[in-house]
């Protein structure tokens, strides 16, 4: 009988446990408004998308691709990043300034799109509560060197390590800015537009996810924005309440959500590779423990702004 296939990463990696958690949401909208500080990037989607008129579609395209190269067969995740890669050689942005025109596939806007998304979800992840050693943040990194193959860059240049992507970011933060299409997307995810029936549920639900996702980003962010934020203790607070509650949730109920991409892989491999997050290593060492208790935390180093350990 020939073996399921697990895909690109299979459940014994730690991509496959970190993408099943709920915090994920908040960690996409936290990725969207880091990728928008990079000027030449956030201008080749602004220039190239209906954001504005499809947001909600866009994020669920986003994840979608996000679950079909984590739980996807390999076949699908191959096919998702050939999708990707085809659309992209065929889009450019203009330069306001320079009225330079430049494909949106270069590598340098590729690898910042990658980097704020994969710092994005370690970070929320992380300083909500997920429990994850130093070994297994760096495995994740390195797993998603993967991922950055699939869009079209060379895993060789890509960070394999906390370490790595902290100095990229530390290389890249010169040319980051808050231009006017990063104040409207920031404009955007404040308020995003929706039937006069959901406003409400925008207001209290929404406006909360994209307040806490923007408190949460490195503070020379905060600063970029012009927009401040709640002392970094605060910040950790509510990550780690809204990860609990929402961790809360039976599992079952979260993953009947479409696409049912976690159900989908249960079904192919069998109920060992149920996602759960007991299933990463983790060894304490209290030296480097960061969350005293819940809601306690200190400052660390690392990524593209704190790194945030819970204790065993």
């Amino acid at each position: 009988m020939r073996e399921a296939d697990a895909g690109l990463f299979g459940p014994s990696s730690v991509t496959w446990q970190v993408h099943g958690d709920p915090m994920m949401w908040v960690a996409g909208v936290r990725a969207l408004y880091l990728q928008a500080l990079h000027p030449r990037a956030v201008r080749g989607v602004m220039q190239n998308s209906d954001f504005r008129k499809d947001a909600w579609g866009r994020l669920m395209r986003t994840a979608h691709f996000v679950g079909t190269t984590t739980y996807g067969t390999t076949e699908a995740a191959e096919k998702a990043g050939a999708r990707v890669r085809k659309i992209h050689t065929m889009l450019s942005a203009v330069d306001p300034d320079t009225g330079e025109r430049y494909g949106v596939d270069e590598p340098e806007l590729l690898l910042w799109v990658h980097c704020a998304e994969i710092d994005s979800y370690l970070h929320v992840v992380r300083r909500s509560g997920f429990r994850m050693s130093h070994a297994a943040a760096d495995r994740y990194v390195a797993e998603h060197r993967e991922s950055a193959r699939l869009v079209g860059l060379d895993p060789d240049g890509v960070p394999a390590s906390t370490a790595e992507l902290a100095a990229y970011f530390e290389k890249v933060r010169p040319d980051l800015a808050a231009g006017p299409e990063a104040r409207a997307v920031d404009e955007f995810l404040q308020r995003p537009p929706t039937r006069a029936l959901f406003v409400p549920a925008r207001d209290l639900l929404w406006r909360r996810v994209a307040n806490l996702a923007y408190a949460s980003l490195p503070r020379h962010a905060h600063e970029l924005y012009g927009r401040p934020a709640p002392a970094p203790r605060t910040v950790t607070r509510r990550l780690v309440t809204t990860g609990t509650l929402l961790r809360l949730i039976p599992n079952r109920v979260r993953w009947q959500l479409p696409p049912k991409h976690i159900l989908r892989a249960m079904a192919r491999l069998g109920p060992g590779s149920r996602p759960d997050p007991r299933k990463v290593p983790y060894k304490v060492d209290r030296r480097d423990a960061i969350l005293d208790g819940p809601g306690r935390a200190q400052r660390g180093n690392g990524g593209d702004g704190t790194r945030w350990r819970t204790p065993g």
